[in-house]
């Protein structure tokens, strides 16, 4: 069942848009830093949705509330990589994660956006939901602080995976951050699974987006 009563929030218009024909380049501002993102129109995980300008700005006006500073932080469908960067420079140490053909464009996003800041150089690896956890991502070296997911839930077959990456990487002490655009209702039965399984809290609301930013943690036993 869900706790706490959420904030409803606004998704402000930070950003200009500029037109090209193949890749669009976003240009946000975040924490007093202008981030140019590159989307690519041939991959999902290529466009920056609404879920993580959602959590972006949730982060940034909640730093007491979520402090990232020295934090470990994992994204898992890090996308064009723009919620990565802003943890980044919420001075996480962050890994950022994703299917293996949306790495380069999310590899290229990060770098460029990071690459002169003083703050823990960000990782960009492979992590397909549910495949080679324990191989790829070993419990006893691999533990995080929080666990950042951003419009993971759509139409797509992959969400038994999805939910049980979930529950692999959130160990006592994680605190896992979830914002999604909420379409269908497969996306209200993730969301029921998620109740089920975790501690969970409704943070804030997006209503002009359909945006619901969740907070999970694990249950003790």
């Amino acid at each position: 069942s869900l706790t706490g009563s959420p904030v409803t929030l606004k998704i402000l218009q930070n950003w200009v848009p500029r037109v090209s024909h193949y890749f669009d380049k976003e240009h946000y501002t975040y924490v007093g830093h202008q981030i140019v993102i590159q989307e690519s129109i041939e991959h999902f995980g290529a466009v920056v949705w609404p879920g993580a300008l959602a959590l972006s700005q949730y982060l940034e006006s909640n730093q007491e509330q979520f402090n990232l500073k020295d934090k470990k932080v994992l994204e898992i469908g890090a996308g064009t990589g723009l919620l990565s960067i802003v943890a980044c420079i919420l001075g996480a140490h962050v890994t950022a994660t994703d299917l293996p053909e949306v790495l380069e464009n999310l590899s290229y996003n990060i770098s460029r956006n990071t690459q002169n800041l003083n703050m823990h150089k960000p990782e960009v690896r492979k992590l397909v939901w549910g495949e080679g956890l324990n191989e790829d991502f070993p419990v006893s070296t691999h533990h995080y602080d929080f666990i950042l997911a951003t419009d993971v839930v759509y139409h797509h077959g992959a969400l038994d995976p999805l939910l049980a990456t979930m529950v692999y990487f959130c160990k006592p002490g994680t605190v896992l951050l979830w914002a999604n655009k909420f379409r269908f209702s497969t996306d209200y039965e993730f969301l029921e699974k998620v109740c089920n399984i975790f501690n969970t809290t409704i943070l804030a609301e997006f209503p002009e987006s359909n945006v619901k930013l969740l907070k999970a943690t694990v249950r003790k036993n």
